[in-house]
């Protein structure tokens, strides 16, 4: 566990260059539950499982990439694609006895909470972002589904391997609710979550195409934007449905899916000043 933040972006990335991730137990136990069925699994159901887990989600593209084969000329975007490249039998036997979260981090609960918050929100973004790609007839939704699942996984990685440096940064945020992220994260970390998230996807490796619908310097492209807006909705959403960045939110969603406010709100589950009803507490 890292107690104090390497000098730099380049000497962060190094460490997580060789860094092996772990994967929640939830999903282990239902992998181990699928293989005992391995001869009647389908891509599909053990697809739906992956992608519920984002660190796993990484593992699972970071492994095809390492075993693409030479005539492979074009690249693997979805898991459901790279589920029928790796193959059943290779797959069982590879994705076994993985490192669990809950055990990394069985001495920092607090971590640990924070860690599900941010996957909560991943999920919750992917879930968006899915769902609006469909409504933009996005040629690929999973290609987007699957982008804005790992938007987040710089964070994730913090959470694993330094929960002490992520603690502060979640606590400087508490005493300053204006406090940009990007600022805290300088203060603790010496660099920026967003911008180790770009060196570590090309460093990884992942397909050309996926890094570039995380990069939020091209967020003018439909598609990148569709990834982000949902991205930042979840971000902001998770501070309360009061949290002043949401009707910005708001009208970038509405513009990218031509939708009035009232539409948009149902969508969300909210009513149209932007809360949810009274029975639920929460939405979406």
């Amino acid at each position: 566990m890292l107690e104090s933040p390497f000098p730099d972006i380049e000497a962060w990335s190094l460490f997580y260059e060789s860094a092996e991730l772990p994967v929640l137990r939830h999903s282990l136990q239902q992998l181990d539950q699928i293989r005992e069925r391995a001869n009647t699994a389908n891509t599909r159901t053990l697809a739906a499982i992956i992608l519920r887990d984002p660190l796993l989600t990484l593992r699972v593209l970071n492994y095809i990439e390492q075993h693409r084969a030479r005539r492979q000329l074009t690249d693997i975007t979805t898991i459901e694609r790279a589920l029928m490249m790796i193959g059943m039998e290779p797959f069982f036997r590879d994705f076994r006895n993985l490192p669990l979260v809950e055990d990394r981090l069985k001495a920092h609960p607090r971590a640990l909470l924070g860690l599900l918050k941010v996957i909560a929100r991943a999920r919750r973004a992917a879930a968006w972002a899915r769902e609006w790609a469909v409504i933009r007839h996005d040629l690929d939704v999973d290609e987007i589904t699957v982008a804005a699942l790992l938007r987040y996984v710089s964070d994730m990685l913090m959470w694993c391997f330094a929960p002490t440096l992520a603690l502060k940064v979640r606590e400087l945020q508490a005493q300053d609710r204006h406090l940009r992220s990007s600022i805290a994260q300088q203060t603790v970390f010496n660099m920026k979550l967003d911008e180790l998230q770009m060196v570590l996807v090309r460093q990884w490796h992942l397909p050309e195409l996926l890094t570039t619908l995380m990069d939020p310097a091209q967020s003018e492209n439909p598609r990148i934007r569709n990834v982000m807006l949902a991205c930042d909705l979840a971000r902001h959403s998770d501070n309360g449905w009061d949290d002043l960045a949401l009707p910005d939110d708001y009208r970038a969603i509405e513009e990218l899916l031509h939708l009035d406010h009232p539409s948009l709100m149902g969508k969300l589950g909210l009513d149209d000043n932007g809360r949810p009803p009274a029975s639920s507490g929460t939405a979406a």
